[in-house]
């Protein structure tokens, strides 16, 4: 249920082959996969571990096999503190300002090490910051059509 209702936050099609191949899992297989997920991004290990441990167990699942959209999604709703959400608005941010991300395999993992890159690197500006924060103002800078961005105080 929890994976549904991120495909709906994504505006995903729930009429795909991979959704009812999802669907036909039985709970305890996606509960189990899910967990190890979760466990896995909720570690102490470094962020960008984590990134890469969580991604590949999410793996397992239909409709997590291509693209980082959904997957990151359930990642960062399992460790939002940690984790940071990647869509195509975040990527087209990430091209215009030059900042090379491919989509070759780990690109979740890159992608949240270009997130620590940028914490570590904004120095004082970057006080009280989070990955989060930075996916948050990455995919407004990427471009949605459909609201203006919200304020941030810090």
């Amino acid at each position: 249920m929890d994976i549904a209702a991120l495909v709906v936050w994504k505006r995903l099609s729930a009429q795909t082959p991979w959704v009812s191949a999802l669907m036909s899992l039985p709970d305890t297989h996606v509960r189990s996969v899910t967990e190890r997920a979760v466990a896995a991004v909720r570690e102490t290990a470094p962020r960008t571990e984590a990134a890469r441990t969580g991604r590949a167990i999410v793996w397992e699942l239909p409709g997590f096999r291509t693209g980082d959209a959904l997957a990151s999604a359930v990642l960062t709703a399992a460790a939002p503190a940690r984790m940071a959400v990647y869509d195509r608005r975040v990527q087209q941010a990430l091209d215009c300002l030059g900042l090379a991300l491919t989509r070759a395999p780990g690109r979740y993992g890159r992608y949240m090490q270009l997130l620590d890159d940028l914490l570590q690197h904004g120095g004082a500006r970057a006080v009280g910051w989070t990955a989060r924060d930075i996916d948050t103002a990455l995919y407004w800078a990427g471009g949605n059509p459909d609201q203006a961005p919200p304020s941030r105080s810090a």
